[in-house]
């Protein structure tokens, strides 16, 4: 890179990667108990669980504030009435927002929205070639061809698949269980298939709920969900506890169970759940009582010439309930009660099974749960908005959801929006759950297609109004195929046991890949993508994370003229101002504003000859890559 130079451009053209503080941190959703409670999470940090949703506020505001500050592009606020109104949700934003007084930010312009929908639909940035022709494009309808085009891609199956497979947990091990990579590939194929095939959410969910088989089988690759429920170092009860609580979690949005299978929610709960605070250990341990039949082997372990071997049947038994009296293991004591000696399973609405198979029998009732839809309404809602209308997502309060039966005083409505959280959850089952029809749904609105930019008084008790769009910094994969794309340098990577490469981050399985190349894998997980099983993926930022930008040689070798195709095609433009508008379309897939542009211009005009001009460009594709709005969709 070119010393002073560089820096003197950095700054002109606004480069700044941010230090971002997002707080995204979750409580454990798999938190263990000793008999006296010493363990619980609840009793040893409050405050992580009470104040989840106002941090998760606060950061939303903070990053946002810090986002208008580093766009180009004058900010405005205008008034919700003036704001198209394309389907129920504008018309619920919009009311609120002009019932409240408060003003909205314009629609998105044509650069930004393409940006933001390609990078949300398809964890993509568009080509120069994309951008020009969606702006030049006059006809009205433009957006939702642009949306209805990438809801059909192979990269939403790609950017769905991640959000899936981090929902799913697809990994290789786990604390308490390894898959295997052939268990990880087939459970993954399961995911990929099921998007591309537009298999409805709760089917996919009551397939991996009620899955049986080889998790090594291709017909059979939702059995590796079940062994999320695998608990180690106690009895047969904590499984059932865990793969209990992991559905209702999951599937519920409801992670309280976890701490009601240690105690009764009275005294523990009477701050966090209204509903939860009113429900007993029994009554949790009834609803764990339907994967008491569950039987997990490895039967081919003895044969290591055996394809199988490492795999794992899921079968259930045909007899067998929920035993109390426990003395051991990763929860308090199963106290017999009385004469009560074990349970059978009740749902959580009174129902009782009517067969011997009560995993079935529960998914059916999850199939019927209210629950259920609001569950995945939120979840999909937050992953488009960067704001849940509850926060966190799995901490749904059943007692506090109906806008036509309010909690009492002191208790709230716990959706910012009850009325439209109540919609989208009728909505999901008008669309049969189909993910694709869901995503069109919300991100056809005027309410996503806000600007990020807004102008006027704002503060961190407006951001459940959505009166503006929230950012989010991209995840390590998609900063990975940024890169990749913008600079055309692909790099094939290989994956365990998949017979084929793929220079997509975004298609890698888990976030442990590539495990094929030590530096690309360090590189993107410096971006805190997690691992599927104790890290959650996180938005915060830190100072490796620069630097990596800044200094490591992913970045680097992918700048430099000799090597990307994209920069050698922008050395051939003899005109300054073309040439710059190319790489501000390359990377950042806008234009650049008239003093970006007169800047940047200036700076490669130092270039007297080929050589000095082919540096100047890389300076340039340097504090692109560098500025903050690459990093994130906005």
């Amino acid at each position: 890179m070119n010393g002073v130079g560089l820096r003197q451009l950095s700054c002109l053209v606004g480069f700044g990667a941010l230090l971002w503080a997002q707080d995204s941190s979750n409580a454990s959703s798999n938190a263990s108990s000793t008999a006296s409670g010493e363990n619980c999470t609840f009793r040893n940090d409050p405050d992580a669980y009470l104040s989840r949703e106002g941090r998760a506020r606060k950061a939303v505001f903070e990053q946002a504030g810090k986002m208008s500050r580093h766009l180009a592009g004058a900010s405005r606020s205008v008034a919700p009435s003036t704001i198209p109104r394309r389907n129920f949700i504008d018309d619920q934003i919009f009311g609120r927002l002009e019932k409240a007084g408060i003003r909205s930010a314009p629609v998105a312009g044509d650069e930004e929205f393409l940006r933001r929908i390609y990078l949300d639909l398809t964890g993509r940035i568009p080509s120069p070639e994309d951008v020009r022709k969606f702006v030049s494009d006059p006809s009205v309808g433009k957006r939702s061809e642009v949306i209805d085009r990438l809801l059909f891609s192979e990269e939403f199956i790609d950017r769905w698949s991640m959000w899936l497979g981090d929902l799913y947990q697809i990994n290789i091990s786990t604390t308490n269980v390894n898959r295997g990579v052939e268990g990880r590939n087939k459970y993954n194929d399961w995911v990929r298939k099921s998007i591309n095939e537009d298999v409805p959410l709760k089917d996919m969910a009551y397939q991996a709920i009620t899955a049986r088989g080889n998790t090594y089988n291709p017909d059979q690759g939702a059995a590796n969900y079940v062994l999320l429920g695998r608990q180690v170092m106690g009895p047969n009860q904590d499984w059932y506890d865990l793969m209990f609580s992991q559905a209702a979690e999951k599937f519920l949005g409801v992670s309280h169970y976890d701490c009601l299978l240690c105690h009764d929610g009275r005294r523990r709960l009477d701050e966090l759940s209204l509903w939860g605070k009113g429900i007993t250990r029994t009554e949790a341990q009834r609803m764990a009582a339907f994967f008491s039949r569950v039987s997990l082997a490895q039967p081919y372990n003895a044969d290591r010439l055996n394809p199988l071997n490492g795999s794992w049947e899921v079968s259930d038994r045909t007899t067998g309930n929920y035993v109390l009296g426990t003395t051991f293991g990763n929860r308090p004591n199963r106290t017999i009660v009385g004469t009560v000696r074990n349970l059978d399973p009740e749902y959580r609405d009174g129902s009782k099974p009517k067969s011997g198979d009560w995993r079935s029998e529960f998914a059916e009732n999850v199939m019927v749960d209210p629950l259920l839809p609001v569950n995945f309404a939120n979840r999909v809602w937050k992953a488009l908005f960067n704001y849940g209308l509850v926060e966190p997502v799995n901490s749904l309060d059943p007692a506090r959801l109906d806008p036509d039966n309010p909690p009492p005083a002191p208790w709230a409505l716990q959706a910012s929006h009850p009325e439209l959280l109540r919609i989208l959850s009728l909505q999901m089952w008008r669309v049969n759950f189909s993910l694709r029809e869901f995503v069109r749904m919300l991100v056809e609105s005027s309410a996503y297609q806000l600007s990020t930019r807004y102008e006027g008084e704002w503060n961190v008790s407006q951001v459940p109004l959505f009166a503006r769009h929230y950012a989010r910094r991209l995840e390590g994969e998609e900063i990975h195929d940024a890169i990749v794309k913008a600079t055309g340098v692909f790099q094939e990577y290989t994956v365990g046991a998949w017979g084929g490469t793929t220079p997509w981050a975004g298609r890698l399985p888990d976030p442990q890949e590539p495990r094929s190349n030590g530096a690309v894998l360090n590189f993107m997980n410096s971006f805190l993508r997690g691992n599927r099983d104790t890290v959650q993926r996180n938005q915060a930022g830190s100072i490796l994370q620069e630097l990596n930008m800044m200094n490591d040689l992913f970045v680097l070798n992918r700048i430099r003229v000799a090597s990307s195709p994209t920069l050698r095609a922008v050395s051939q433009l003899s005109d300054n101002a073309a040439a710059v508008d190319e790489m501000f379309l390359l990377f950042l897939a806008r234009t650049p504003s008239a003093s970006e542009r007169s800047a940047a211009v200036a700076h490669l005009a130092k270039g007297t000859n080929a050589a000095a001009r082919n540096a100047m460009i890389e300076d340039l594709a340097w504090a692109l890559i560098n500025k903050a709005e690459f990093l994130f969709s906005y």
